[in-house]
């Protein structure tokens, strides 16, 4: 990694998963950021050295570069444009019921930003939108700038996994530059060579198409994996063996072949119904979308059944859950699966105790009634059996022994596949785990 000469001066509209980390990496290679959010104290709180998520190594860097004075928080939009030769548009982009996606929160930041041109900028839709979103964002430019201020609308997908996201954009596989006009390639160009990356300039509409497609595809990957879970477990046969001799052909990798409760955060959900929704749109049945989401779908109810199969009566039983964000190293709890384990759990009358190292605090607002532990060892203190619902490492190192021991039954539910049934049992747990 290096630093760049052709410093930037940029402005990240929108201070979420994607904007805040964006900002922080783009300042940590040199360029001067002004991140604005229109959320007074969380503004405050970013003023104030807080930092909103949990994202391991973002609380550093963003202290350094704010040190350094080249990352700043504002709540004004207009100020953005005014000190800024390049405006990225990071807000949300949240689902609708249908499975499109609510793009008004885009369309508001467009007008804002048309209103304050003064002159040339160029403008990044950084969130993940519908193809043809770039044509729409250049239009509404167009219609609200009263002084005809040249614009360059340019798609920028991310590429972030919560949890490594600050690895992720200062290491990626790739940058992908859509445009309408060769005019931005040489500015973008600028702000990420530092990061040492393929750089692939396309049209607007393929930019956009690709991370639709990506998402799509790894999400493809996952519940090809746990179809093969249900199939091993009718055959005898052991998942993680099945997809260790798949993943070892170059062609078809190892990532993403991961057998569990499925995915669930705030990306793949919803771009799978956004490209499903899309493909619709454009007179397109894309059939095997709909397939894996049924897929993920059904992955929940069928670890459900393994649970509700093992305990016989879940009324009044106490279950310990460990694990509650949607993935590790995150404290996301949007669409987590742990949610979709819990919440039947208690209406069958289970009482629920639960433990995560990052994600307790949001998971109260969407848990009531679930008693939060301080350790995975109080939260399953006299438990009658234990969930695993995200494969934190840390539950990977606990005593067994001392777990056992803990237990008043010891049974261990394993949505996550993280220990080895031969040695579990020789411990003596009851143990039931994914497509093993």
């Amino acid at each position: 990694m290096r630093t760049t000469s052709n410093s930037v001066r940029i402005c990240i509209i929108g201070t979420g998963y994607v904007g805040l980390v964006t900002g922080a990496c783009f300042a940590e290679v040199g360029h001067r950021v002004l991140c604005v959010d229109n959320d007074p104290d969380k503004v405050k709180l970013l003023q104030r050295g807080g930092i909103p998520i949990y994202e391991p190594g973002l609380d550093e860097i963003v202290a350094r570069n704010v040190s350094a004075g080249r990352l700043r928080f504002s709540g004004d939009i207009a100020e953005g444009v005014r000190e800024s030769e390049v405006i990225f548009i990071a807000v949300p982009t949240p689902p609708r019921p249908d499975g499109s996606v609510d793009m008004s929160f885009v369309e508001r930041v467009t007008r804002e930003i048309a209103s304050a041109l003064t002159e040339y900028r160029i403008v990044v839709d950084k969130s993940t939108v519908p193809v043809k979103t770039g044509e729409r964002v250049a239009e509404a430019i167009r219609r609200y700038n009263k002084n005809k201020i040249e614009v360059d609308v340019v798609s920028n997908p991310e590429f972030l996994r919560e949890g490594c996201a600050v690895q992720d954009l200062m290491h990626p596989d790739r940058v992908v530059i859509g445009v309408l006009s060769e005019r931005p390639v040489a500015k973008m160009k600028d702000i990420y060579t530092p990061f040492n990356a393929p750089i692939i300039v396309t049209d607007i509409n393929s930019a956009e198409m690709i991370k639709h497609a990506c998402n799509s595809f790894l999400a493809l990957k996952i519940s090809y994996a746990n179809a093969l879970a249900a199939i091993c477990e009718a055959s005898g046969a052991n998942v993680e063996d099945v997809v260790h001799g798949m993943g070892l052909d170059q062609r078809i990798g190892r990532a993403f072949l991961n057998a569990g409760l499925g995915y669930g955060g705030s990306c793949f959900p919803k771009d799978i119904s956004a490209f499903a929704h899309i493909a619709e749109e454009l007179g397109c049945d894309f059939r095997l979308l709909k397939e894996v989401q049924r897929i993920n779908a059904e992955q929940i109810q069928r670890f459900l059944k393994k649970v509700r199969d093992t305990l016989w009566i879940v009324k009044d039983k106490n279950i310990a859950v460990l694990g509650l964000a949607f993935k590790p190293n995150t404290d996301d709890m949007r669409l987590a699966p742990s949610l979709e384990i819990i919440r039947p759990l208690q209406q069958e009358g289970a009482c629920i105790r639960a433990y995560d190292p990052k994600a307790m605090e949001k998971a109260k607002e969407l848990l009531p009634g679930v008693e939060f532990c301080s350790d995975a060892f109080a939260a399953a203190k006299d438990a009658d059996a234990l969930i695993i619902c995200t494969e934190w490492d840390e539950f990977r190192q606990l005593d067994l022994d001392k777990l056992r021991a803990t237990m008043a039954q010891p049974i261990v539910l394993d949505g996550r596949n993280i220990f080895d049934p031969v040695k579990m049992k020789q411990l003596g747990f009851t143990y039931q785990s994914v497509g093993r």
